[in-house]
């Protein structure tokens, strides 16, 4: 199964909330952060593993991938021992930025334009995003991003692909707890069909 087949295992979300702008502040956050990003993957003084580890930082920093790996295994995340939930957020982690990455590196080096916004609440906001390649091809980028006390945090991202607005981590969450149920709660079952993932994604990347 290729990765885009992965990620496009449609779950849509519904957001109940009123709509209202979120304000400057947090799309602020997601434009500048997200402008970072994309601009590490086009480092013209790094070499192809200086931006990889340059993009993986920003990654690591915008966004909450332990709460996110954490999110995606639902109740599973108090059955695992600490050693499995351990070895299971670092395989998750190295998945999840070789598929931001996968998504994110023909639009390197591109600008993100902040379209719109809107709060759920005091504390949680959806940021809409678009990234315009060279030959106009755009992306749309939706991401969510949670205040707490002033720091923000993006804690989910979703991408407009074939027309269809698919959230990364609550996909992830549907599959990785169906393969769960299947076997048991097995981490290793997990892991393995994890790193299985990230292989696939590390033979498809353009290493230029």
């Amino acid at each position: 199964m290729t990765s885009r087949k992965w990620l496009i295992a449609a779950v849509m979300i519904a957001f109940s909330a009123a709509p209202g702008f979120a304000d400057t502040q947090t799309e602020e956050y997601v434009r500048a952060n997200a402008n970072d990003v994309l601009h590490s993957l086009n480092a013209g003084d790094l070499d192809v593993d200086g931006r990889r580890l340059a993009f993986q930082q920003y990654m690591d920093e915008f966004t909450n991938l332990n709460a996110i790996a954490k999110f995606t295994i639902g109740k599973y995340s108090r059955r695992f021992t600490p050693e499995e939930l351990e070895a299971y957020i670092d395989s998750f982690r190295t998945y999840s930025l070789a598929v931001y990455e996968f998504y994110f590196n023909e639009y390197r080096g591109r600008d993100v334009e902040v379209t719109g916004s809107i709060d759920r609440n005091a504390h949680d906001s959806i940021v809409d995003t678009q990234i315009v390649r060279a030959d106009g091809q755009k992306l749309e980028v939706r991401w969510r991003v949670l205040n707490r006390g002033g720091k923000y945090q993006v804690v989910d991202v979703a991408l407009n692909a074939d027309g269809n607005l698919i959230w990364l981590a609550i996909e992830q969450q549907a599959q990785f707890i169906a393969i769960l149920d299947k076997n048991n709660g097995s981490a290793d079952a997990l892991i393995e069909k994890i790193n299985g993932m990230t292989a696939d994604l590390l033979a498809q990347r353009d290493d230029t």
